[in-house]
C-alpha cells in the first residue's frame, strides 16, 4: 500500500486509502454530506484538502452491511505540504536535519518528484490525523442534523463529532505488503538477533519505536546482572556479607544503564529528526469541558474551567480515594500473611510433599490478586483522572502516571517491604519475590498477547468466512482488511507496557542482594516479550497514529527514582544480615551510622556518575548547537531585511510630507 497518488491527481481511480471513519448507525445523511465537504473543501475555505469517499458504492451499499464506512486519503503535494504544516525534521543533503519545507524540498535526501517513499506510512498517516483533528468550526453552532451537538468557532469538529458518538472511530489502515516484510524480520523467526528498530519506527512511528527499543536495551542491560548473580544463587546463598559487592554492582550498574539509554536515545531520536521537532502550543483534549471563554494567552474562544474547582476535585476525591485503595491493598496484603501462616504450620504438622508444595499456593494466589487490583485500579483511575477535567493532554498523562505508579508500587512492593524490615524473614522474602516475579510475568504473556491473539483468530476466521459468502462484485481484499481491523481492539498506548518494565526493574534491583537470580528470570521473560509485544502490535490491535517522541518521557525519571529507591533497600538488607551484624555485637548505633554512611556514599557516587555522562553524544550536541547558530543568524539577516526596507521607505515618506 505505498503511497504513489499524483502530485496533482485527486481522483477516485488513484485513490490510495489510508485512514478509515467509520459513522455510528443510522446517522443522516445530511451529517455525512457536511463532514464530507469539509474534509474535502481547499485549506483557504477552512477545509482539510484530503481524498474522501465511501467504502462502499451505492450498488453495493443496498446489498452490503457496513454502510457507514468511509475512507481517508490524500494526494502526493497534500502530503508534502502537509509534512511542513506538522514541522517533519528529514535529512538535507549536506547531511543536516532540517524542519521540512516544500519550497525547498529538492535539498532534502531522497526526494524525488518521482519518489513515493519519502514519507513514509506512518508520517503520511499521521499528516491525515493531524489535518483531521485541525479541522475547526468556523461559523457552525451545531452539527447538521444534531442540535445537541454544539460547537463554537475554533472547536475541533472530529472531537465534538467522536464525543457525540456520531463517530465511532478514526484509525489508520494496516500495509498488508509491508507488514509481512516487517514480522519476516521482526519476529517471525524466532531468534537472539536485534529488533529492525528503524524499521518499526518507519511502520508504527517514533513513540512505539522507542518502547521496542528501551525493551531491547533494557533486555541486553539485564544479561551482566544475570550473569554474575547467577553464581552468587548458587555459591554464597547464605553469605550476605559478600553480597556488599554484588548491591555495589547493582548500583553502578542501574544508573549507566540509565544514562547510557539517554545517550542512545538522543542518536536515534536526532536520526529520525524528532530530537528536533519544535513543541507546539497544546491545544485543549477531547474530554476537557468548561464554559465558554476567551483563554487569555491565544486570544482563542474555548472552554474554561476554574482551576481551584480542579483541585478541590483532586484533594477531595481523588486523593481519599487513592489514600483508601492503599488501605485495601495493604488489608489484602495482611490476609496474604494469614494464608501464610496457615500453609507453614499445615506444612509443619503433617511434613508431606503435598504441604511443602503448599507453601508456594499463597504467593501464587496473592500474585493473582495483585495483578487484578492493579488492572481495576487502572479503570478507577483513568475515570478520576478524566472527572478531574485536566485542560491538557500532558497534564492528564501526568496525573494518571502518578496515581498508577503510587499504586503499583505500593500493591506489588508493600509485602516484600514488610518480609524484609518487620518480619525479617530472608527465606520468605526469597520465595515471595520469586513468586510475584514469575507469575506476574506469566499472567501478563497470557492477558496482554496469547489471549488477545487467539480470539483475533476466531474473529478472522469469521470475517473470511462472510466475504467469501458474498455474491456482489467487489473489491473484496480491501473490504475484509476494513471489516476485520475495524473490530480489533484499540492499542491505547505503550503506559502498560512501560509499567511491566518499570515493575520489573522494581523486582530485579530493590531486593538483588537477596535474590539474585531475578535479573535471569527477567531475562527470559524479556526475550518472549519483544516476541509477543510485536505480535500485539502486528495482528492483535488495530494500527495506532504514529506520534513523535524525542525520549521515553517521564518514565525515565520514574525508572531513575526506582534505582535510588533500590539503594537504600539494598543497604538495609545488607546492614541486618546476620554476618555484618556479628562484625558490631555490641553497639547497633555504630552499625547504624555505617549503614548510612555507606548509603549515602553510594548515592553521592549514583549522582557523580549520572552527573559525568552526558544525556547527548558530543557530535549530536555540537550539530544540535550549529543548528541553533544557524536560526540565529537567519533571524538576524530577516531582521536586517527590515529595517533595510524601512529605512528606504522613510526618505519616500519625508518627500511626500515635503510636497504638500
Amino acid at each position: 500500500m505505498k503511497v504513489t497518488l499524483s502530485a496533482l491527481d485527486t481522483s477516485e481511480s488513484s485513490f490510495m486509502p489510508l485512514v478509515v471513519i467509520e459513522f455510528a448507525q443510522d446517522v443522516k445523511e445530511e451529517t455525512k454530506e457536511w463532514l464530507k465537504n469539509r474534509i474535502i473543501a481547499p485549506k483557504k475555505d477552512g477545509g482539510a484538502q484530503l481524498l474522501f469517499r465511501p467504502l462502499l458504492n451505492k450498488y453495493e451499499q443496498e446489498t452490503l452491511e457496513n454502510k457507514n464506512l468511509y475512507l481517508v486519503g490524500a494526494s502526493k503535494i497534500r502530503m508534502l505540504l502537509g509534512a511542513e504544516a506538522v514541522g517533519l525534521v528529514k535529512e538535507c543533503n549536506d547531511n543536516t536535519m532540517r524542519a521540512f519545507t516544500y519550497r525547498t524540498r529538492q535539498n532534502f535526501k531522497g526526494f524525488d518528484d518521482n519518489n513515493d517513499d519519502f514519507l513514509t506510512m506512518a508520517e503520511c498517516q499521521f499528516i491525515i490525523k493531524h489535518e483531521l483533528e485541525n479541522l475547526r468550526a468556523k461559523d457552525e453552532k451545531m452539527i447538521p442534523g444534531y442540535p445537541q451537538a454544539k460547537l463554537y468557532p475554533g472547536k475541533s469538529l472530529l472531537r465534538r463529532l467522536l464525543t457525540s458518538g456520531i463517530v465511532i472511530q478514526v484509525f489508520p489502515l494496516h500495509d498488508n505488503e509491508a507488514l509481512k516484510k516487517l514480522e519476516d524480520t521482526w519476529y517471525a523467526r524466532f531468534a537472539l538477533k536485534y529488533q529492525p528498530i528503524d524499521n518499526i519506527r518507519g511502520y508504527f512511528g517514533e513513540t512505539i519505536a522507542l518502547y521496542f527499543g528501551f525493551l531491547e536495551y533494557f533486555t541486553f542491560a539485564l544479561i551482566p546482572m544475570a550473569v554474575i548473580g547467577l553464581p552468587y544463587y548458587l555459591f554464597v546463598w547464605e553469605d550476605y556479607d559478600k553480597y556488599v559487592i554484588f548491591a555495589s554492582f547493582n548500583l553502578i550498574w542501574s544508573t549507566v544503564i540509565l544514562e547510557v539509554w539517554k545517550r542512545g536515545c538522543a542518536n536515534m531520536t536526532y536520526r529520525w529528526g524528532t530530537l528536533l521537532m519544535k513543541r507546539k502550543f497544546e491545544e485543549p483534549r477531547p474530554g476537557f469541558h468548561g464554559v465558554l471563554g476567551i483563554n487569555s494567552i491565544t486570544g482563542k474562544e474555548e472552554p474554561l474551567y476554574p482551576s481551584y474547582k480542579r483541585q478541590l476535585r483532586i484533594y477531595l476525591v481523588s486523593l481519599p480515594f487513592v489514600c483508601l485503595c492503599l488501605y485495601f491493598s495493604l488489608y489484602v496484603m495482611m490476609i496474604y500473611f494469614d494464608l501464610e501462616v496457615w500453609a507453614l504450620g499445615l506444612h509443619e504438622n503433617s511434613g508431606s510433599e503435598w504441604t511443602s508444595v503448599l507453601l508456594y499456593v499463597p504467593s501464587i494466589i496473592y500474585a493473582v490478586v495483585i495483578e487484578i487490583m492493579n488492572r481495576l485500579y487502572r479503570y478507577a483511575a483513568e475515570f478520576l483522572t478524566s472527572w478531574e477535567n485536566h485542560r491538557l493532554e500532558s497534564a492528564y498523562q501526568n496525573h494518571l502516571i502518578l496515581k498508577v505508579l503510587v499504586f503499583n508500587f505500593l500493591n506489588c512492593f508493600a509485602s516484600l517491604f514488610y518480609i524484609a524490615f518487620v518480619l525479617k524473614d530472608m527465606k520468605l522474602l526469597r520465595q515471595s519475590l520469586a513468586t510475584l516475579l514469575i507469575t506476574s510475568q506469566i499472567l501478563n504473556q497470557i492477558v496482554e498477547s496469547l489471549l488477545p491473539y487467539w480470539l483475533q483468530r476466531k474473529h478472522g476466521v469469521r470475517v473470511k468466512r462472510k466475504v467469501q459468502a458474498l455474491k456482489v462484485d467487489i473489491d473484496a481484499t480491501l473490504y475484509e482488511q476494513v471489516i476485520l481491523e475495524k473490530e480489533m481492539g484499540t492499542y491505547l498506548g505503550t503506559f502498560d507496557d512501560y509499567l511491566e518494565l518499570f515493575l520489573q526493574f522494581g523486582y530485579v534491583s530493590l531486593f538483588s542482594c537477596v535474590y539474585p537470580l531475578a535479573a535471569a528470570f527477567a531475562v527470559l521473560n524479556n526475550f518472549t516479550e519483544v516476541n509477543s509485544d510485536a505480535l500485539k502490535m502486528c495482528r492483535v490491535f488495530k494500527r495506532p497514529f504514529s506520534e513523535p517522541s524525542a525520549s521515553i518521557g517521564v518514565w525515565q525519571l520514574a525508572f531513575e527514582t526506582m534505582s535510588v529507591i533500590s539503594v537504600v533497600t539494598n543497604c538495609a538488607l545488607i546492614g541486618m544480615s546476620p554476618q555484618v551484624n556479628a562484625i558490631f555485637p555490641e553497639s547497633k548505633a555504630d552499625l547504624i551510622l555505617i549503614v548510612v554512611a555507606v548509603e549515602h556514599s553510594l548515592l553521592a557516587l549514583k549522582f557523580i556518575l549520572a552527573f559525568a555522562i552526558p544525556d547527548k553524544p558530543r557530535h549530536i550536541q555540537m550539530k544540535l548547537a550549529r543548528l541553533e547558530f544557524e536560526s540565529l543568524e537567519a533571524l538576524k539577516q530577516q531582521q536586517m531585511k527590515l529595517v533595510t526596507e524601512n529605512l528606504k521607505e522613510e526618505p519616500k515618506e519625508s518627500g511626500k510630507e515635503k510636497a504638500t
